[in-house]
């Protein structure tokens, strides 16, 4: 089974990544980019039957810092 972890820096959390890619995107003459947001996408190749329970405590053990970070599971 695969599983999709789309992880994200919580709103309000500074996104220097995101700001850099605003910046640049407006230097190339893309207007209208209001606000960027970058985050990490990872998949996961696991045996069948891994509980969602499973994933969420790899989520909050080691793929996502919960501080700072929101995430996504999708069981593809």
């Amino acid at each position: 089974m695969k599983a999709r972890i789309d992880v994200m820096l919580k709103t309000g959390v500074l996104d220097p990544q995101g700001a850099a890619v605003q910046h640049a995107l407006g230097a190339l003459g893309f207007e209208g980019v209001n606000e960027v947001r970058q985050g990490k996408v990872i998949m996961l190749d696991l045996a069948d039957g891994t509980s969602e329970e499973t994933i969420k405590d790899m989520c909050e053990k080691l793929l996502a810092n919960t501080v700072i970070e929101s995430y996504r599971i999708e069981i593809l």
